[in-house]
């Protein structure tokens, strides 16, 4: 039906521009202004219809709408009818605070108003803006009536059929990303421990984040490269084998028991620094394994699958899925990385090192050794180069901490220098993050002070997630499949959004006893509020089947303002989506979960989903229509944790 209304309005519109023309209005004098600015004015509706009309036909039927997106397009629209002039005006459109100002606000007036003032001298009122871009609003589906208040705010309310035909579209449909165009491909580099370093809680953060990143790409239809840019070359090496060698001689036939492989490195590095003799042959280990002595490849080999063993284990538990691609791999490419910024005379000699000087930043890059060998900037060049010219990727993201930021900048900035890829087209970002503390405000570490193991930290949140279990006495109703699986739910969806919740650029403070509390923004809380949620269909005897039916039969009536407000908090996804794949801070999706789980506890206290009778507790009536936004509630809830990494359970 729309399509039709928008098919019609075109072809009039269209006939309206044929008979300005044969009137004489293209191109000719300027007594004729005003049939031109009129003919101005059709044309850019015209423009916007088509446009619109080819994006509505582009986009699946089952693709959410992100409203925001479809209120700047009529707004941009509007503002280009009633300025044509007008270069890059700006477009606000943001959700309303408070429901007497609408559902959202155009904020444009205010900026236009200082941009004909700076460039034209023209002193024009907001009010008098907001009322010309009000009269130039297209038609629209979602558009019920805008209202101009204060200095020039455009006050925007949606149609309730319009929200409430989304609404039965996500349960028909399910979550479905709006389209994205061309299918880009989006290379994230994150969690990149130490080969012979147990992982720590330093990991912790790019793992859980560069996970939760490669998720919300995948589900917004990107193909997604995930890679674990692991520290699996280097100098350390050769004590390494050198000590493997003289604790396990027999190493080449019989597999080595390295059980705790830190300890392994702690001797080796002891002496490394207080045996010559030991010293010197681990420099000529390095020399053999990087000259590919098959005997010390396979001592490499060994060494690297004890780490790996232990690496996936965490990623296990944290239920990480990514490829290895370590220092090693760019090893061959080295060579040309030098060669390329030697052809290109790019580098210079410096105490017997070859740097690279990149604009606008002090410390040059390192690509060789006075000793030949290469470098973290040689090798980091190599992954850039390969991660553009030959992954093709459009997108890279590497999830990397705050500490890293000047080296990253530089990396790209000589990536640029040299040709490799143009900011304009390809998207290179540093997602940076800040470090975890104790709640001492302090690095966090344990008693001893060591770096905490992020295995004993997801074991001890294991036990206190179970201990948190027992005191509300969930070990009495749940049977002991359903009691684990919430156990583990609750441990590591709790260690998980406690990072997540947090914009990633600040510090923070890491404490059990606040991610465990079922009050406020917090895994727990919103678990509970999930299973709570999903319980009311199927206390009332409504099964999946009976809500599918109800989704294609039954209008969602918005009449109650909590209706009202949970139906608009749900189709806000889509546009919380958007503005992360923008600028890649996850915690906007944690605030959203939380206010959406808030305004249906509003709404539930508000509203009766099922009627009972106050003696016997025997049903009464269902309101088919509130039990569908509880379900559409639930629907988006499932999807956010899903893009968290967090596992929900039917039963808590």
């Amino acid at each position: 039906a729309q399509f039709a209304f928008q098919e019609n309005e075109i072809k009039l519109l269209t006939a309206e521009i044929e008979r300005l023309k044969n009137f004489g209005c293209l191109g000719v004098s300027p007594s004729l202004e005003g049939l031109r600015d009129e003919n101005a004015k059709l044309k850019y509706r015209l423009n916007f219809l088509k446009k619109s009309l080819q994006e509505e036909r582009s986009k699946s039927v089952k693709s959410m709408i992100n409203i925001n997106s479809c209120l700047q397009e009529i707004f941009g629209a509007a503002i280009q009818a009633a300025y044509p002039d007008l270069e890059n005006p700006p477009l606000v459109v943001t959700p309303s605070q408070q429901p007497k100002f609408g559902d959202y606000q155009c904020n444009s007036a205010m900026g236009i108003s200082q941009i004909l003032l700076k460039t034209r001298e023209q002193k024009v009122i907001p009010r008098e803006i907001a009322e010309k871009i009000v009269k130039n609003i297209p038609a629209n589906e979602c558009i019920e009536k805008v209202e101009i208040a204060g200095p020039g705010f455009i006050n925007v309310h949606l149609r309730k059929d319009f929200v409430s035909k989304q609404l039965s579209s996500l349960l028909i449909n399910g979550v479905q990303p709006p389209a994205i165009g061309k299918r880009k491909k989006v290379v994230v580099d994150f969690s990149s421990p130490n080969i012979a370093k147990e992982m720590h809680v330093g990991h912790l953060r790019s793992t859980i984040i560069g996970e939760s990143m490669c998720r919300l790409f995948e589900f917004a239809g990107y193909d997604v490269l995930r890679l674990n840019h692991l520290g699996d070359w280097g100098t350390q090496f050769g004590m390494l084998i050198a000590h493997l060698q003289d604790k396990f001689p027999d190493y080449l036939t019989v597999s080595p028991p390295i059980g705790d492989l830190q300890a392994f490195y702690k001797e080796s590095k002891r002496r490394f620094d207080t045996e010559e003799e030991f010293k010197k042959r681990a420099y000529q280990c390095v020399v053999l394994l990087q000259s590919k002595n098959p005997d010390f490849i396979k001592a490499w080999n060994l060494i690297c699958d004890v780490s790996r063993r232990e690496f996936q284990k965490i990623y296990n538990c944290l239920d990480i899925t990514i490829i290895e691609r370590g220092e090693s791999f760019y090893q061959e490419m080295m060579k040309d990385i030098v060669k390329e910024f030697e052809d290109k005379g790019f580098v210079q000699v410096d105490d017997g090192r070859k740097v690279v000087f990149v604009p606008g930043f002090p410390v040059p890059l390192t690509i060789v050794k006075s000793d030949g060998g290469y470098t973290y900037d040689t090798s980091d060049l190599a992954a850039l180069k390969h991660r553009l010219c030959e992954e093709k990727g459009d997108i890279l993201i590497y999830v990397v901490d705050s500490g890293q930021s000047v080296h990253l900048q530089t990396v790209f900035a000589a990536g640029q220098m040299i040709g490799w890829y143009d900011p304009k087209v390809t998207r290179v970002a540093h997602a940076a993050f800040g470090v975890v503390l104790g709640e001492d405000k302090k690095k966090f570490k344990t008693r001893s002070g060591d770096t905490v193991r992020l295995i004993d930290l997801l074991e001890e949140g294991l036990k206190r997630a179970m201990d948190k279990l027992k005191d509300k006495e969930r070990d009495k109703v749940l049977t002991p499949e359903e009691l684990k699986a919430a156990q583990t739910s609750v441990a590591f969806g709790c260690i998980k959004y406690a990072d997540l919740s947090h914009n990633r650029l600040n510090d923070y403070v890491f404490s059990f006893d606040k991610m465990l509390d079922d009050r406020g923004n917090t895994a727990a809380y919103l678990l509970y509020a999930f299973t709570r949620i999903r319980a009311i269909a199927r206390l009332a005897n409504i099964d999946e089947q009976m809500l599918r039916k109800a989704a294609r039969e039954e209008v969602l009536v918005l009449d109650h303002e909590k209706e009202w407000k949970l139906g608009k908090c749900i189709l806000r996804f889509p546009e919380i989506l958007q503005k992360i794949l923008e600028d890649l801070l996850l915690h906007t999706l944690c605030d959203y979960l939380y206010e959406l789980a808030t305004t249906f506890t509003e709404f539930y206290d508000s509203c009766y989903c099922v009627e009972k009778d106050r003696q016997t507790g025997q049903i009464l009536k269902v309101n088919m229509w509130r039990l569908l936004l509880c379900e559409a509630t639930a629907t988006i809830m499932a999807k956010g944790f899903d893009i968290l990494g967090i596992k929900p359970v039917q039963r808590m």
